[in-house]
Protein backbone atom coordinates (compact mmCIF):
# COMPACT_ATOMS: atom_id res chain seq x y z
CA UNK A 1 0.00 0.00 0.00
CA UNK A 2 2.67 2.65 0.85
CA UNK A 3 4.18 2.44 -2.65
CA UNK A 4 0.74 2.77 -4.24
CA UNK A 5 -0.02 5.82 -2.08
CA UNK A 6 3.26 7.50 -2.99
CA UNK A 7 3.10 6.77 -6.73
CA UNK A 8 -0.54 7.87 -6.98
CA UNK A 9 0.17 11.10 -5.11
CA UNK A 10 3.22 11.94 -7.26
CA UNK A 11 1.34 11.18 -10.49
CA UNK A 12 -1.46 13.48 -9.38
CA UNK A 13 1.09 16.20 -8.68
CA UNK A 14 2.60 15.68 -12.14
CA UNK A 15 -0.82 16.22 -13.73
CA UNK A 16 -1.30 19.46 -11.72
CA UNK A 17 -4.04 18.05 -9.50
CA UNK A 18 -4.44 20.18 -6.37
CA UNK A 19 -2.40 19.16 -3.32
CA UNK A 20 -5.38 18.29 -1.13
CA UNK A 21 -7.08 16.19 -3.81
CA UNK A 22 -3.79 14.45 -4.67
CA UNK A 23 -3.19 13.41 -1.06
CA UNK A 24 -6.81 12.47 -0.33
CA UNK A 25 -7.28 10.69 -3.66
CA UNK A 26 -4.14 8.62 -3.12
CA UNK A 27 -5.37 7.62 0.33
CA UNK A 28 -8.83 6.68 -0.93
CA UNK A 29 -7.40 4.64 -3.80
CA UNK A 30 -5.10 2.81 -1.39
CA UNK A 31 -8.05 1.92 0.83
CA UNK A 32 -10.21 0.88 -2.12
CA UNK A 33 -7.53 -1.43 -3.55
CA UNK A 34 -6.12 -3.01 -0.40
CA UNK A 35 -8.80 -2.75 2.29
CA UNK A 36 -12.17 -1.76 0.77
CA UNK A 37 -14.07 -2.88 3.86
CA UNK A 38 -12.40 -0.03 5.77
CA UNK A 39 -13.43 2.76 3.38
CA UNK A 40 -15.92 3.76 6.03
CA UNK A 41 -12.92 4.88 8.12
CA UNK A 42 -12.03 7.61 5.63
CA UNK A 43 -14.55 10.27 6.75
CA UNK A 44 -13.89 9.42 10.39
CA UNK A 45 -10.12 9.92 10.08
CA UNK A 46 -10.56 13.09 8.03
CA UNK A 47 -12.82 14.53 10.70
CA UNK A 48 -10.46 13.43 13.47
CA UNK A 49 -7.59 15.25 11.75
CA UNK A 50 -9.38 18.61 12.01
CA UNK A 51 -11.22 17.97 15.28
CA UNK A 52 -8.48 19.58 17.39
CA UNK A 53 -8.97 22.71 19.46
CA UNK A 54 -5.64 24.38 18.52
CA UNK A 55 -6.61 24.26 14.84
CA UNK A 56 -9.43 26.71 15.56
CA UNK A 57 -6.72 29.39 15.63
CA UNK A 58 -6.12 29.06 11.87
CA UNK A 59 -9.34 30.67 10.53
CA UNK A 60 -9.26 33.37 13.20
CA UNK A 61 -5.67 34.43 12.47
CA UNK A 62 -6.47 34.52 8.75
CA UNK A 63 -9.54 36.66 9.45
CA UNK A 64 -7.48 38.98 11.68
CA UNK A 65 -4.95 39.48 8.87
CA UNK A 66 -7.65 40.33 6.35
CA UNK A 67 -9.30 42.77 8.77
CA UNK A 68 -5.91 44.46 9.32
CA UNK A 69 -5.47 44.88 5.58
CA UNK A 70 -8.93 46.37 5.01
CA UNK A 71 -9.00 48.42 8.22
CA UNK A 72 -5.85 50.46 7.56
CA UNK A 73 -3.65 48.74 10.14
CA UNK A 74 -1.29 47.36 7.48
CA UNK A 75 -0.76 50.78 5.89
CA UNK A 76 0.15 52.34 9.23
CA UNK A 77 2.61 49.55 9.96
CA UNK A 78 4.29 50.27 6.61
CA UNK A 79 4.62 53.97 7.44
CA UNK A 80 6.09 53.15 10.85
CA UNK A 81 8.63 50.69 9.42
CA UNK A 82 9.58 53.23 6.75
CA UNK A 83 10.20 55.87 9.40
CA UNK A 84 12.70 53.53 11.07
CA UNK A 85 14.72 52.20 8.14
CA UNK A 86 13.52 54.12 5.08
CA UNK A 87 16.10 56.88 5.31
CA UNK A 88 19.01 54.87 3.91
CA UNK A 89 19.70 53.66 0.38
CA UNK A 90 17.55 50.58 -0.11
CA UNK A 91 15.32 51.73 2.73
CA UNK A 92 12.08 50.82 0.96
CA UNK A 93 13.01 47.12 0.49
CA UNK A 94 14.17 47.13 4.13
CA UNK A 95 10.78 48.59 5.04
CA UNK A 96 9.14 45.64 3.27
CA UNK A 97 11.08 43.14 5.40
CA UNK A 98 10.51 44.99 8.68
CA UNK A 99 6.79 45.48 8.03
CA UNK A 100 6.37 41.77 7.31
CA UNK A 101 8.13 40.99 10.59
CA UNK A 102 5.68 43.19 12.52
CA UNK A 103 2.64 41.97 10.60
CA UNK A 104 3.73 38.37 11.16
CA UNK A 105 3.38 38.90 14.90
CA UNK A 106 -0.38 38.97 14.41
CA UNK A 107 -1.41 37.23 11.20
CA UNK A 108 0.35 33.83 11.46
CA UNK A 109 0.00 33.38 7.69
CA UNK A 110 2.53 34.11 4.95
CA UNK A 111 -0.12 34.35 2.23
CA UNK A 112 -2.12 36.89 4.25
CA UNK A 113 1.11 38.83 4.81
CA UNK A 114 1.90 38.75 1.07
CA UNK A 115 -1.45 40.22 0.07
CA UNK A 116 -1.79 42.69 2.95
CA UNK A 117 1.71 44.20 2.72
CA UNK A 118 2.37 43.50 -0.96
CA UNK A 119 -0.71 45.44 -2.04
CA UNK A 120 0.92 48.53 -0.50
CA UNK A 121 4.66 48.02 -0.97
CA UNK A 122 4.94 46.38 -4.40
CA UNK A 123 3.40 49.43 -6.15
CA UNK A 124 5.54 51.73 -3.96
CA UNK A 125 8.73 49.86 -4.88
CA UNK A 126 7.87 50.01 -8.59
CA UNK A 127 7.12 53.74 -8.29
CA UNK A 128 10.58 54.29 -6.76
CA UNK A 129 12.30 52.64 -9.72
CA UNK A 130 12.73 49.06 -8.52
CA UNK A 131 12.13 46.35 -11.14
CA UNK A 132 8.68 44.81 -10.83
CA UNK A 133 10.04 41.25 -10.65
CA UNK A 134 12.50 42.25 -7.89
CA UNK A 135 9.68 43.83 -5.88
CA UNK A 136 7.58 40.66 -6.18
CA UNK A 137 10.50 38.39 -5.22
CA UNK A 138 11.32 40.55 -2.21
CA UNK A 139 7.70 40.58 -1.02
CA UNK A 140 7.30 36.83 -1.41
CA UNK A 141 10.50 36.19 0.58
CA UNK A 142 9.72 38.73 3.32
CA UNK A 143 6.24 37.30 3.79
CA UNK A 144 7.81 33.95 4.61
CA UNK A 145 8.44 35.47 8.06
CA UNK A 146 4.68 35.23 8.58
CA UNK A 147 5.02 31.53 9.43
CA UNK A 148 8.25 31.82 11.45
CA UNK A 149 7.62 34.73 13.81
CA UNK A 150 4.81 33.74 16.20
CA UNK A 151 1.93 33.28 16.15
CA UNK A 152 2.46 30.82 13.31
CA UNK A 153 -0.07 28.48 11.74
CA UNK A 154 2.57 25.86 10.73
CA UNK A 155 3.90 25.88 14.31
CA UNK A 156 0.40 25.17 15.57
CA UNK A 157 0.19 22.26 13.14
CA UNK A 158 3.59 20.90 14.21
CA UNK A 159 2.63 21.19 17.87
CA UNK A 160 -0.59 19.26 17.29
CA UNK A 161 1.03 16.62 15.06
CA UNK A 162 4.14 16.00 17.17
CA UNK A 163 2.52 16.67 20.56
CA UNK A 164 4.88 19.55 21.37
CA UNK A 165 3.96 22.65 23.40
CA UNK A 166 2.67 25.32 21.02
CA UNK A 167 3.62 28.04 23.51
CA UNK A 168 7.23 26.85 23.53
CA UNK A 169 7.29 26.66 19.73
CA UNK A 170 6.00 30.21 19.54
CA UNK A 171 8.65 31.64 21.86
CA UNK A 172 11.36 29.65 20.04
CA UNK A 173 10.30 31.20 16.72
CA UNK A 174 11.44 34.69 17.70
CA UNK A 175 15.16 33.94 17.39
CA UNK A 176 15.00 32.41 13.88
CA UNK A 177 12.54 35.10 12.74
CA UNK A 178 14.73 37.96 13.93
CA UNK A 179 17.83 36.31 12.45
CA UNK A 180 16.28 35.86 9.01
CA UNK A 181 14.68 39.32 9.06
CA UNK A 182 17.92 41.02 10.10
CA UNK A 183 20.04 39.21 7.53
CA UNK A 184 17.50 39.95 4.78
CA UNK A 185 17.52 43.67 5.63
CA UNK A 186 21.32 43.76 5.56
CA UNK A 187 21.37 41.87 2.26
CA UNK A 188 18.85 44.13 0.48
CA UNK A 189 20.68 47.24 1.73
CA UNK A 190 24.02 46.02 0.35
CA UNK A 191 22.40 44.72 -2.86
CA UNK A 192 20.68 48.07 -3.52
CA UNK A 193 23.94 49.93 -2.96
CA UNK A 194 25.64 47.61 -5.46
CA UNK A 195 22.85 48.09 -8.02
CA UNK A 196 22.50 51.82 -7.38
CA UNK A 197 18.80 51.50 -6.50
CA UNK A 198 16.85 53.40 -3.88
CA UNK A 199 18.70 56.71 -3.80
CA UNK A 200 15.42 58.55 -3.14
CA UNK A 201 13.77 56.04 -0.81
CA UNK A 202 13.62 58.56 2.03
CA UNK A 203 11.28 60.93 0.19
CA UNK A 204 7.94 61.36 1.92
CA UNK A 205 9.12 59.57 5.04
CA UNK A 206 7.39 60.56 8.29
CA UNK A 207 9.33 61.20 11.47
CA UNK A 208 9.54 58.25 13.85
CA UNK A 209 7.42 60.07 16.43
CA UNK A 210 4.70 60.97 13.92
CA UNK A 211 4.61 57.48 12.38
CA UNK A 212 4.57 55.84 15.81
CA UNK A 213 1.68 58.05 16.86
CA UNK A 214 -0.34 57.10 13.78
CA UNK A 215 0.52 53.40 14.18
CA UNK A 216 0.07 53.27 17.96
CA UNK A 217 -3.05 51.09 17.85
CA UNK A 218 -1.51 48.84 15.21
CA UNK A 219 1.69 48.40 17.24
CA UNK A 220 -0.30 47.64 20.37
CA UNK A 221 -1.91 44.65 18.68
CA UNK A 222 1.09 42.23 18.77
CA UNK A 223 1.86 43.40 22.31
CA UNK A 224 -1.63 42.40 23.46
CA UNK A 225 -1.64 39.12 21.55
CA UNK A 226 1.83 37.89 22.48
CA UNK A 227 1.75 39.43 25.95
CA UNK A 228 -1.54 37.69 26.64
CA UNK A 229 -0.18 34.32 25.50
CA UNK A 230 3.00 34.44 27.57
CA UNK A 231 1.35 36.19 30.48
CA UNK A 232 -1.04 33.28 30.82
CA UNK A 233 -4.11 35.42 30.11
CA UNK A 234 -5.23 33.30 27.16
CA UNK A 235 -4.08 30.35 25.08
CA UNK A 236 -2.71 30.72 21.51
CA UNK A 237 -6.09 29.59 20.19
CA UNK A 238 -7.96 32.13 22.29
CA UNK A 239 -5.43 34.77 21.21
CA UNK A 240 -6.57 34.35 17.62
CA UNK A 241 -10.09 35.37 18.63
CA UNK A 242 -8.75 38.35 20.57
CA UNK A 243 -6.81 39.39 17.43
CA UNK A 244 -10.01 39.34 15.38
CA UNK A 245 -11.97 41.47 17.86
CA UNK A 246 -9.09 43.93 18.24
CA UNK A 247 -8.67 44.34 14.47
CA UNK A 248 -12.44 44.74 14.11
CA UNK A 249 -12.71 47.41 16.81
CA UNK A 250 -9.69 49.38 15.60
CA UNK A 251 -10.80 49.25 11.96
CA UNK A 252 -14.43 50.18 12.66
CA UNK A 253 -14.27 52.60 15.58
CA UNK A 254 -10.76 54.09 15.75
CA UNK A 255 -9.33 54.27 12.22
CA UNK A 256 -12.83 54.12 10.70
CA UNK A 257 -11.49 52.72 7.44
CA UNK A 258 -13.37 49.45 7.81
CA UNK A 259 -17.06 49.68 6.96
CA UNK A 260 -19.78 47.21 7.81
CA UNK A 261 -20.30 46.72 4.07
CA UNK A 262 -16.66 45.53 3.78
CA UNK A 263 -17.19 42.69 6.23
CA UNK A 264 -18.95 40.46 3.72
CA UNK A 265 -15.98 40.49 1.33
CA UNK A 266 -13.50 40.08 4.21
CA UNK A 267 -15.41 37.11 5.64
CA UNK A 268 -15.78 35.47 2.22
CA UNK A 269 -12.04 35.80 1.55
CA UNK A 270 -11.19 34.41 5.00
CA UNK A 271 -13.60 31.49 4.71
CA UNK A 272 -12.15 30.46 1.34
CA UNK A 273 -8.56 30.61 2.62
CA UNK A 274 -9.44 28.73 5.83
CA UNK A 275 -11.42 26.08 3.97
CA UNK A 276 -8.51 25.34 1.66
CA UNK A 277 -6.13 24.86 4.59
CA UNK A 278 -8.57 22.71 6.59
CA UNK A 279 -9.34 20.57 3.53
CA UNK A 280 -5.62 19.94 3.09
CA UNK A 281 -5.30 19.05 6.79
CA UNK A 282 -8.22 16.61 6.61
CA UNK A 283 -6.82 14.78 3.58
CA UNK A 284 -3.28 14.77 4.98
CA UNK A 285 -4.66 13.34 8.23
CA UNK A 286 -6.16 10.37 6.36
CA UNK A 287 -2.90 9.88 4.44
CA UNK A 288 -0.86 9.99 7.65
CA UNK A 289 -3.23 7.48 9.31
CA UNK A 290 -2.72 4.97 6.49
CA UNK A 291 1.06 5.22 6.31
CA UNK A 292 1.24 4.92 10.09
CA UNK A 293 -0.86 1.73 10.00
CA UNK A 294 1.42 0.41 7.26
CA UNK A 295 4.45 0.85 9.52
CA UNK A 296 6.15 3.51 7.40
CA UNK A 297 7.19 5.71 10.37
CA UNK A 298 8.89 2.75 12.07
CA UNK A 299 10.66 1.72 8.87
CA UNK A 300 11.87 5.23 8.03
CA UNK A 301 12.91 5.90 11.60
CA UNK A 302 14.92 2.70 11.88
CA UNK A 303 16.54 3.31 8.48
CA UNK A 304 17.54 6.86 9.40
CA UNK A 305 18.88 5.76 12.76
CA UNK A 306 20.95 3.05 11.04
CA UNK A 307 22.29 5.12 8.13
CA UNK A 308 22.75 8.53 9.74
CA UNK A 309 24.93 7.80 12.74
CA UNK A 310 25.15 11.29 14.26
CA UNK A 311 22.76 14.18 15.02
CA UNK A 312 24.70 16.44 12.62
CA UNK A 313 24.30 14.10 9.65
CA UNK A 314 20.68 13.43 10.56
CA UNK A 315 19.85 17.16 10.56
CA UNK A 316 21.69 17.69 7.27
CA UNK A 317 19.84 14.78 5.64
CA UNK A 318 16.47 15.95 6.98
CA UNK A 319 17.10 19.52 5.78
CA UNK A 320 17.99 18.30 2.28
CA UNK A 321 14.89 16.10 2.13
CA UNK A 322 12.56 18.78 3.50
CA UNK A 323 13.89 21.36 1.05
CA UNK A 324 13.01 19.12 -1.90
CA UNK A 325 9.68 18.05 -0.38
CA UNK A 326 8.74 21.67 0.30
CA UNK A 327 9.01 22.45 -3.42
CA UNK A 328 6.20 20.03 -4.24
CA UNK A 329 4.00 19.68 -1.17
CA UNK A 330 2.15 22.46 0.63
CA UNK A 331 3.68 23.37 4.01
CA UNK A 332 0.66 22.44 6.15
CA UNK A 333 0.27 19.04 4.50
CA UNK A 334 4.01 18.30 4.73
CA UNK A 335 4.09 19.08 8.44
CA UNK A 336 1.05 16.96 9.26
CA UNK A 337 2.39 13.97 7.31
CA UNK A 338 6.08 14.21 8.24
CA UNK A 339 6.12 15.57 11.81
CA UNK A 340 4.85 12.34 13.42
CA UNK A 341 7.46 10.40 11.41
CA UNK A 342 10.52 12.59 11.95
CA UNK A 343 9.98 13.99 15.45
CA UNK A 344 10.58 10.63 17.23
CA UNK A 345 13.73 10.07 15.18
CA UNK A 346 14.99 13.54 16.09
CA UNK A 347 14.31 12.76 19.76
CA UNK A 348 16.38 9.57 19.42
CA UNK A 349 19.32 11.65 18.20
CA UNK A 350 18.95 13.99 21.17
CA UNK A 351 17.49 16.91 19.20
CA UNK A 352 15.16 19.05 21.31
CA UNK A 353 11.63 18.69 19.87
CA UNK A 354 11.06 22.46 19.98
CA UNK A 355 14.36 23.06 18.16
CA UNK A 356 13.43 20.43 15.58
CA UNK A 357 10.04 22.06 15.13
CA UNK A 358 11.62 25.41 14.30
CA UNK A 359 14.01 23.73 11.85
CA UNK A 360 11.12 21.99 10.12
CA UNK A 361 8.96 25.12 9.92
CA UNK A 362 11.78 27.34 8.62
CA UNK A 363 12.80 24.74 6.04
CA UNK A 364 9.30 24.06 4.75
CA UNK A 365 8.62 27.80 4.70
CA UNK A 366 11.24 27.92 1.96
CA UNK A 367 8.81 25.86 -0.09
CA UNK A 368 6.55 28.92 -0.13
CA UNK A 369 9.14 30.79 -2.22
CA UNK A 370 10.48 27.98 -4.42
CA UNK A 371 8.86 26.83 -7.69
CA UNK A 372 6.80 25.06 -8.79
CA UNK A 373 4.26 25.25 -5.94
CA UNK A 374 5.42 28.27 -3.91
CA UNK A 375 2.19 29.85 -2.67
CA UNK A 376 3.90 33.14 -1.80
CA UNK A 377 5.23 33.37 -5.34
CA UNK A 378 1.76 33.03 -6.82
CA UNK A 379 0.37 35.60 -4.37
CA UNK A 380 3.17 38.09 -5.07
CA UNK A 381 2.90 37.57 -8.83
CA UNK A 382 -0.85 38.17 -8.59
CA UNK A 383 -0.30 41.48 -6.80
CA UNK A 384 2.50 42.55 -9.18
CA UNK A 385 0.60 41.23 -12.24
CA UNK A 386 3.54 39.27 -13.65
CA UNK A 387 4.11 35.61 -14.53
CA UNK A 388 6.01 33.19 -12.30
CA UNK A 389 8.96 32.78 -14.69
CA UNK A 390 9.71 36.51 -14.44
CA UNK A 391 10.38 36.32 -10.71
CA UNK A 392 12.88 33.45 -10.59
CA UNK A 393 16.07 35.36 -11.45
CA UNK A 394 15.69 37.79 -8.56
CA UNK A 395 14.45 35.05 -6.26
CA UNK A 396 17.63 32.92 -6.24
CA UNK A 397 19.75 35.25 -4.03
CA UNK A 398 16.95 35.45 -1.46
CA UNK A 399 16.66 31.66 -1.31
CA UNK A 400 20.43 31.38 -0.79
CA UNK A 401 20.30 33.92 2.06
CA UNK A 402 17.47 32.08 3.83
CA UNK A 403 19.26 28.75 3.34
CA UNK A 404 22.32 30.20 5.04
CA UNK A 405 20.16 31.31 7.97
CA UNK A 406 18.60 27.83 8.09
CA UNK A 407 22.04 26.25 8.54
CA UNK A 408 22.75 28.60 11.46
CA UNK A 409 19.39 27.79 13.04
CA UNK A 410 20.02 24.07 12.56
CA UNK A 411 23.51 23.86 14.03
CA UNK A 412 23.27 26.62 16.65
CA UNK A 413 20.31 25.51 18.81
CA UNK A 414 20.74 28.57 21.04
CA UNK A 415 19.17 30.70 18.29
CA UNK A 416 15.86 28.93 18.94
CA UNK A 417 16.16 27.71 22.50
CA UNK A 418 17.78 30.54 24.49
CA UNK A 419 14.62 32.63 24.76
CA UNK A 420 12.51 29.51 25.34
CA UNK A 421 14.75 28.46 28.22
CA UNK A 422 14.66 31.95 29.74
CA UNK A 423 10.86 32.28 29.53
CA UNK A 424 10.21 28.78 30.85
CA UNK A 425 13.07 28.97 33.39
CA UNK A 426 14.85 25.91 32.08
CA UNK A 427 18.57 25.38 32.70
CA UNK A 428 20.67 24.86 29.59
CA UNK A 429 21.48 21.18 29.34
CA UNK A 430 23.61 19.03 27.11
CA UNK A 431 21.81 16.97 24.52
CA UNK A 432 21.03 13.47 25.79
CA UNK A 433 22.98 10.57 24.39
CA UNK A 434 21.18 8.52 21.74
CA UNK A 435 19.43 5.43 23.00
CA UNK A 436 20.98 2.16 21.82
CA UNK A 437 17.81 0.67 20.39
CA UNK A 438 15.08 3.22 19.69
CA UNK A 439 11.47 2.21 19.27
CA UNK A 440 10.16 4.77 16.84
CA UNK A 441 6.55 5.50 16.00
CA UNK A 442 3.27 5.06 17.89
CA UNK A 443 3.28 2.37 20.56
Amino acid sequence: MPLTLLVTMLLAFAFSVSVAVSIGGAAMLGLALFDPARLVLAPKEMFTAIDKFPLAAIPFFILAGNLMETGGISRRLVEFAKSLVGGVQGGLPMTCVLTCMIFAAVSGSSVATTFAIGAILIPALIQHGYPKNYAAALQATSAELGVIIPPSIPMILFGVSAEVSIGELFIAGFGPGLLIGGVLMLFVHLYCRWKGWGLKDGEGRLSVASAARQAAWALLMPVIILGGIYGGVFTPTEASVVAVFYALLVGLLIHRELRLADLVAVLRKSVISSSVIMFIIANAGLFAFLITRAGVPDAIGEWLARVLQSPGWFLLGVNAALFVIGMFIETSAAIIVLAPILAPVAAHFGVDPVHFGTIMVVNLALGMITPPFGVNLFAACTVAKISLDQIVRHLVPFVVVVLGCLMIITYVPAVSLTLRDLVYARPAAAAPAPAPAPKIGPQ
